[in-house]
């Protein structure tokens, strides 16, 4: 734990200008960013008695070894540099709303020649146009089924499509009238992107015109006495009118905005969005975040603006965001979305009439969301705590261990030896940091020979960028983890403590390799299977935790994600070798000549029987690449034949050479 006076700036350092920061651990890692208008007024907060600061910051500034920032000009220029930051160092102490990518919404694909409307999740593309989110996906594809009757727009995936044109036949929905069918040429790229346009104009809300549109050649066909197209326009008006329904008018006046509402405790705020689009909700998104510092709601509703709208553009950025408190100050934000959507914002708290009572039922949603989260999530962040306190009480460490790594030997029968690294912060799976070993120095079942190169191999790693270096790299690509070339560092920080699966020898292995390197700032345990005991390097005797004890908990959580992930590997190998036939250890045989010599002979034993000019009958297979198949299977058949790769007659045994 560091003392904060130890790394706090001396007098006048800092600029009374606005400008971003950033704390670093002493592993020269980014723990937190944070913006101020006046950065040595902001910092000077965090230098205060510790007990006055909020316990999670408290626990930051002792954390933390290092502080540094960067002075900009303005306060937009702050805002955007801070949310750039976050997204590129992840830092561990900033606020994080979680679930924010699990939301599907209805995408059409318009930077395609032919496009295409689906159901997408996670990150934006450029190009295609978005709409929603939305809480289900069932949701939507229920609106797009009523609403392809009216617009009948191209929903296949890219491999379906190239096959119907390739057949030259529609798929199901082309003859059910639910595709217009452009694999086949039924309509023109032209046409088929006009109907994309009127579907997307529809669910942007411009849909009174075309309704009456629909309706007046409804009655145009009706006084013609064309029946049948009178009846089909009637059905497509019923269609549109109950994907309509779907989502209820809640603004009169056809308003264009988001509503964002808050609901909070002591520990955590849940945030709710509702997009409205031309009066009715077009979608709905929520997220929750542990407070990790001590903000409040204008804070909150800073970092959700952020987070909602940091990487949209143009009209994904409506014309007016409501929200239950202003940042302060209110300026650089709405400054900062007018540039995002290219046009002025209005960012403001409703008062009165319908979007105030819209706001509370915003605001009754995410009151239900955090509640819902606390009952699925009870006390999480304080069962964490307590767990990494147990464990720390319980192996005589310094402090809590906010890094776990811990590591796992699988194979099969002594064969496709493997091993995993998987990381716990802050009693939490880190899952970009995860590692897979493949131990290709030895093969058997020695566990413990295989732990202590493993644990070697990234300890080395580890040291190899120290000594290089002498200290933490300061260069730009390094200190955000990344080597020289751009990749990401594999293992870029150690961990407090190290586990190994398994008992006793296993640990002592570990142990080794550490000492070996000259690492004596880690700790090392095992978890044994049999019995859940805990095994420390030099004790004859294992620590033995309560079985209700949070502490044994975590420690069986990490350990048994490193044995799946090590299994997944593991399993993986072997289906890669499983897949592989006698014909793929035939030099210079490609897919498309191994497919038509099984499709020739009907299986592997027929060609292996086969003579050399009977193999070149085969289109495409030659006299050199016959002789090269026929010798190959004589070799992969155990005891069977030799074949005379000049005459492709079978060699009796006696006949072989010798």
């Amino acid at each position: 734990m560091a003392d904060p006076s130890s790394y706090r700036p001396k007098p006048g350092e800092i600029p009374d200008s606005p400008g971003v920061y950033r704390f670093r651990d002493g592993h020269r890692r980014v723990i937190y960013v944070g913006k101020a208008k006046s950065l040595r007024s902001r910092l000077a907060n965090y230098f205060q008695d510790l007990s006055g600061l909020h316990p999670r910051t408290r626990t930051m500034v002792t954390t933390a070894a290092s502080v540094e920032w960067t002075v900009v000009g303005t306060e937009v220029e702050a805002l955007q540099l801070e949310y750039s930051w976050i997204k590129e160092y992840d830092p561990r102490f900033n606020v994080k709303y979680r679930d924010d990518k699990s939301y599907p919404s209805l995408a059409v694909t318009l930077n395609e020649e032919y496009p295409r409307v689906q159901v997408m999740r996670g990150p934006k593309k450029q190009g295609v146009r978005y709409f929603g989110p939305y809480a289900h996906a069932w949701a939507i594809r229920e609106t797009v089924d009523l609403l392809l009757r009216v617009f009948p727009v191209r929903t296949c995936s890219a491999g379906v499509f190239k096959r119907s044109a390739q057949i030259g036949r529609p798929c199901l929905l082309g003859y059910i009238g639910k595709c217009s069918a452009p694999c086949v040429g039924r309509v023109s790229p032209e046409e088929h992107r006009e109907l994309a346009d009127e579907f997307c104009d529809f669910m942007t809300g411009r849909t009174g015109a075309y309704l009456r549109r629909l309706e007046r050649q409804m009655k145009d066909a009706a006084d013609d006495t064309e029946y049948e197209r009178a009846a089909r326009l009637r059905d497509d008006i019923t269609a549109l009118r109950r994907a309509m329904e779907k989502n209820a008018v809640v603004l009169t006046d056809a308003t264009d905005a988001d509503l964002i509402a808050l609901a909070e405790d002591e520990l955590e705020a849940a945030v709710q969005i509702f997009h409205v689009r031309g009066g009715r909700v077009r979608g709905q998104r929520g997220w929750v975040t542990d407070r990790v510092e001590e903000i409040g709601s204008a804070e909150l509703v800073e970092h959700a603006l952020q987070q909602l709208y940091g990487e949209e553009k143009g009209d994904n950025v409506p014309k007016e965001v409501l929200v239950p408190a202003l940042p302060e100050p209110v300026e650089p934000i709405a400054q900062w979305l007018a540039e995002r959507r290219g046009a002025a914002v209005s960012l403001r708290i409703p008062q009165r009439g319908d979007k105030r009572a819209l706001m509370e039922t915003v605001h009754r949603n995410a009151q239900h969301a955090l509640a819902l989260h606390k009952t699925k999530r009870a006390s999480d962040l304080t069962t964490r705590s307590r767990a990494l306190e147990e464990i720390a009480e319980a192996l005589e460490l310094d402090s809590a261990p906010l890094r776990i790594e811990c590591f796992d030997v699988s194979h099969l029968q002594g064969d496709d030896v493997v091993a995993s690294m998987v990381v716990f912060e802050d009693g939490l799976a880190r899952k970009s940091e995860y590692r897979r070993f493949q131990i290709r120095s030895f093969a058997g079942q020695d566990d413990v020979r295989a732990m202590h190169e493993v644990v070697g191999r990234r300890f080395r790693r580890y040291l190899r960028e120290v000594q290089r270096t002498g200290e933490w790299p300061e260069g730009e690509e390094s200190e955000h983890g990344r080597d020289e070339d751009g990749r990401p560092k594999k293992f870029a920080y150690p961990p407090q403590l190290l586990v190994v699966d398994g008992g006793k020898p296993q640990v002592a292995a570990a142990q080794r390799a550490l000492t070996e390197l000259g690492v004596d700032d880690v700790v090392v345990c095992g978890l044994a299977k049999r019995l859940e005991e805990v095994w420390l390097p030099y004790d004859d005797d294992p620590v033995v935790l309560p079985r209700t004890s949070e502490g044994l908990y975590l420690l069986q959580r990490v350990r048994d994600e490193a044995h799946r992930f090590a299994i997944a590997y593991q399993r993986s190998k072997r289906k890669n070798v499983l897949k592989e036939g006698p014909l793929d250890t035939v030099v210079g045989l490609g897919e498309v000549r191994k497919k038509a010599l099984i499709k020739h002979f009907g299986s592997v034993k027929r060609l292996r029987a086969a003579t050399v000019e009977q193999i070149c009958e085969v289109p495409g297979v030659g006299r050199k690449t016959a002789e090269t198949v026929a010798a190959s299977l004589a070799g992969a058949a155990p005891g069977g034949p030799a074949v005379n790769t000049a005459t492709g007659e079978i060699v009796e045994d006696d006949e072989r050479p010798r």
